[in-house]
């Protein structure tokens, strides 16, 4: 992994009060998903009491439900971390999936400044990284004023609207930067994502990609935020710049939605307003020896994240099963990989890792979409599993 997958690496720094959250794959004669609960360095079953963390999550009494209840003890965290990584992973002990099985993975683009400056760039490039240093330049001279500052749908965001349609500046990136509505996309299906540890996917046929490092909040059937984690909205520049409508394409590929390492709920130790000044970073080491290293502050989001949550559930649509909702990213790089001006993207065995010191990190690897595992467990296999194994 060329990163460590243990308690110091991935764990909150005050780990030791935290309601932590997630699901691991018990080997035979089990074999199969499991909800678990971290507490103190140990890892607890939940499964025979709460077989889905989506139920669990809808469950308006949730810290009593992980404080009480049957619970089986699968061993230590230092084991089931090493055990994560698929390059020394022995199939007789449990490993980390992600934390999340049947909520709906939606995500929410465009909230930070400087990624809106990106997005347009990558739309007047058409996935041309070198047409995108150029434009980059150009946007810089032609903006004298901090997009950052202006509030989205406020009566100062339809001004600058009009200024930047005079100039022809206007985009469809900007209308959800600062417009009223938010962007909000299916990010993957149920049961998709992929948990720390695990070898991420992009296209092989896409030459301007990168990772985006997130807070992911996981959210109940009735709209309340019950806590969060971390995650990984892998991002294909090249065809989303090529026209939004590949948006899916960009977007929803096997191995691209990564969340983890757990859910941590929210308590007295824990609350959104940790969530609303957290500081996330994101560490790129690649095996040619390349090192990108960047961070970003939720306190620079453009919409706080009750505001991104309401746009999603409500009388508009509803999730029965919860969901997890990226809320989008700051980290936009530009450091040049190869020849300059072409910015950054990503190479086979890169190891990213996405960090917050009250969420730990999200460790994985990266390699082609075609390369790794296919997708196979659905909704489908889980429900088969959970009754062969008396959970149903």
């Amino acid at each position: 992994m060329n990163a460590p997958l243990n308690m110091a690496a991935c764990l909150p720094e005050d780990w030791e009060q935290a309601l932590l959250l997630g699901r691991v794959w018990r080997p035979a004669p089990e074999a199969g998903p499991s909800v678990v609960l971290v507490d103190k360095g140990r890892v607890y079953d939940l499964s025979r009491a709460h077989p889905t963390t989506a139920a669990l999550g809808n469950r308006p009494d949730l810290a009593a439900c992980l404080a009480a209840g049957p619970r089986e003890e699968l061993g230590t965290l230092p084991e089931l971390l090493a055990n994560s990584d698929p390059l020394v992973r022995e199939a007789s002990r449990p490993y980390c999936l992600a934390p999340c099985d049947l909520q709906t993975v939606k995500a929410c683009g465009v909230t930070f400044a400087s990624s809106m400056i990106e997005r347009l760039v990558e739309e007047q490039a058409k996935g041309d990284a070198q047409a995108a240093k150029r434009f980059r330049d150009e946007l810089g001279r032609e903006l004298t004023f901090d997009l950052a500052t202006i509030k989205p749908g406020s009566p100062e965001a339809m001004a600058t609207k009009a200024v930047l349609l005079r100039k022809g500046l206007w985009s469809q990136y900007l209308e959800v930067g600062i417009g009223p509505d938010a962007e909000v996309f299916s990010k993957a299906p149920p049961m998709a994502s992929l948990g720390t540890g695990e070898t991420l996917g992009i296209r092989d046929d896409s030459h301007w990609n990168n990772p985006e490092p997130e807070v992911v909040l996981a959210v109940s059937a009735g709209g309340r935020i019950i806590g969060a984690a971390l995650g990984n909205d892998v991002n294909l520049r090249d065809l989303e710049g090529r026209s939004a409508l590949l948006l899916g394409k960009a977007k929803d590929n096997n191995g691209s939605s990564v969340i983890g390492p757990f859910i941590r709920i929210f308590d007295e130790h824990f609350t959104l307003d940790d969530i609303r000044r957290a500081t996330v970073s994101v560490e790129v080491r690649g095996t040619d020896g390349f090192l990108l290293q960047d961070r970003s502050n939720m306190a620079r989001i453009s919409r706080d994240v009750e505001e991104l949550v309401g746009q999603t559930i409500g009388r508009h649509h509803q999730y029965p099963d919860g969901l997890m909702l990226y809320t989008g990213t700051l980290f936009s790089p530009t450091k040049d990989r190869g020849q300059p001006g072409e910015g950054f993207t990503h190479q086979r065995g890169d190891v990213v890792t996405i960090a917050s010191p009250r969420l730990g990190a999200l460790i994985n690897r990266v390699d082609f979409c075609h390369a790794i595992p296919p997708w196979r467990f659905g909704i489908v296999e889980l429900m088969r599993n959970l009754a062969a194994r008396g959970l149903l």
